[in-house]
């Protein structure tokens, strides 16, 4: 079979959900190239009152639509038209009465939008299921020797350009767009069974796996970036099908420079971590993916001040997340006191953007509403060859489980801020130590080879900032594998340390906290964050 250098578009099948700029387009086919035009339900509806001429469909194929629409396209007239190769099938075409059909403009029912709605009824959901429009698609996909299909109003103009070129599409063009339609069918397919698996009506014992047997992610680029985490690395931001309320892909851009690669990633750790407080005025700092400083407080200047003040060098050029509408105290006291990449709250107030508009280069950005299923429901990461998935880390701890292990036992306040560096230490890299009191950070350890010297760095934080660690509390995202973490919070006066618990050595580490008098709780669960 050999492709046509140049496809002439004699006759064309129209059906779109999105019917953006279909109507001009069409006109531009019928009236500017004689295209024939064929075309189904609504888009039909569009394009007469547009005052293209259009043939039904069941008029071109003498079969009327069937079972309130479901069978409309679903025949040889119209799938022999599509996949019949020019100069191979001509006979058969003729003796069947199959006239070509050369350009396919298709786009599917918006199952995603409908199923995006909590409230969609099941029933409703599986009615938007497209069938005819996916078999259309693909077979002009598949045929794009000789057809063009379009999935996208984007590419409208483009294949008018060629025929205005040229007379018909090029080789190329129908490549790339069959390549779409087949990325587009994909995606769709991938909603389909994401929300089929996820459907609350499927009996526990005939559910998938929450793993599949065959994996395969959806996203739609959203923009092209700069550069990736270097200047020499190609990157792009990718959103997934259904929008999710408070991402940062979803977010409202306020003012400043273009996002980067790594200021998106920097600001998706400070929103992940700033959405685990939500019962006080919350502040968090990232730099480089780990918090440097968290804290809460009675207002959100407050948590701000406190954040800031746990490492003010390693603030400068950081993000900063809140969990709560950013007010001008705050923004006054940020600009006050440093600079920032990327600052981000659910809301901004005007009087707060007021001041921000000083230094235009600064991102400012309103998520909108926290919601728990911002987060991630799988965490993925490529490999050579291969794909690791996993559930996201979604578990934070069970206070009914809690195990104080030791003869000390903590106080109240002491619990209090064991819990919230539990939560602070969830979110920064292994190995991961924090200390902390009075519902802020002290210092800050991460992704050290040895446990050990997390906890010596955190001290040094704590000391480069003039905090004082003795008196605080410490939390550990993994177990202690021998006493010597112990032994350095206890030199550097830790009072109480909360750990998952579960190493061989468990007997030593507890007899290491009980020499120096500091409580210890056992939480049952790690937080590994590579």
């Amino acid at each position: 079979m050999t492709a046509t250098e140049h496809a002439p578009i004699r006759r064309a099948l129209i059906s779109v959900s999105d019917k953006t700029g279909v109507a001009a387009f069409a006109k531009t086919l019928a009236e500017e190239h004689g295209v024939e035009i064929l075309s189904t339900g609504g888009t039909a509806r569009v394009l007469r009152e547009a005052g293209v001429t259009v043939v039904d469909v069941a008029e071109h194929t003498g079969a009327p639509e069937i079972m309130d629409g479901r069978v409309k396209t679903l025949h040889p007239k119209i799938h022999g038209g599509i996949l019949g190769r020019r100069g191979m099938d001509d006979a058969v075409m003729s003796e069947q009465g199959i006239a070509p059909i050369d350009l396919v403009v298709v786009n599917l029912y918006p199952f995603e939008q409908t199923v995006a709605d909590p409230d969609c009824p099941r029933d409703q959901a599986i009615e938007t299921i497209d069938i005819g429009g996916p078999a259309m698609l693909r077979a002009a996909a598949k045929n794009h020797a000789f057809v063009t299909l379009v999935v996208d109003a984007a590419d409208y103009d483009a294949v008018l350009d060629d025929l205005n070129a040229q007379g018909g599409t090029s080789t190329a063009t129908r490549r790339r767009l069959a390549a779409k339609g087949f990325n587009h069918t994909a995606g769709y397919d991938r909603a389909i069974a994401d929300y089929l698996r996820g459907d609350d009506s499927t009996p526990d014992n005939e559910a998938e796996d929450a793993l599949p047997a065959r994996f395969a992610a959806t996203y739609t680029k959203r923009q092209d970036l700069r550069y990736g985490e270097n200047p020499h690395q190609r990157a792009a931001l990718y959103a997934a099908a259904t929008p999710v309320a408070g991402s940062l892909v979803d977010a409202h851009v306020c003012q400043g420079k273009a996002l980067s690669y790594n200021n998106l990633a920097d600001s998706d750790a400070a929103l992940a971590c700033v959405r685990a407080f939500d019962q006080a005025p919350a502040c968090v700092i990232v730099k480089h993916a780990n918090p440097c400083g968290v804290a809460v407080g009675p207002d959100l200047k407050t948590a701000y001040e406190r954040a800031f003040a746990t490492d003010p060098t390693s603030a400068f050029g950081g993000i900063i997340a809140f969990n709560e509408t950013l007010d001008v105290d705050t923004a006054e006291q940020i600009l006050a006191n440093q600079f920032a990449e990327v600052i981000l709250a659910p809301r901004i107030d005007d009087a707060a953007l007021a001041v921000f508009a000083k230094k235009k280069n600064l991102r400012v950005i309103a998520t909108g509403d926290f919601k728990q299923s911002a987060d991630p429901q799988l965490a993925m990461r490529q490999i050579a060859g291969g794909l690791l998935v996993q559930d996201a880390d979604a578990l934070l701890f069970d206070r009914d489980k809690l195990d104080v292990v030791t003869k000390a036992q903590p106080d109240g306040t002491q619990l209090q801020d064991l819990l919230f560096a539990w939560r602070v230490a969830k979110y920064v890299k292994s190995n991961a130590i924090v200390y902390a009191r009075d519902g802020r950070t002290i210092g800050v350890g991460a992704g050290q080879m040895s446990r050990v010297d997390s906890a010596r760095i955190a001290g040094i934080k704590a000391r480069d900032a003039g905090l004082d660690v003795a008196g605080s509390v410490m939390a550990s995202d993994a177990f202690f594998p021998f006493r010597d973490g112990l032994d350095a919070a206890a030199e550097a006066g830790v009072k109480a340390v909360i750990q998952p618990g579960g190493s061989i050595r468990d007997d030593e580490v507890i007899a290491a906290a009980d020499e120096a008098g500091i409580a210890m709780v056992f939480t049952g669960i790690r937080h590994f964050h590579h």
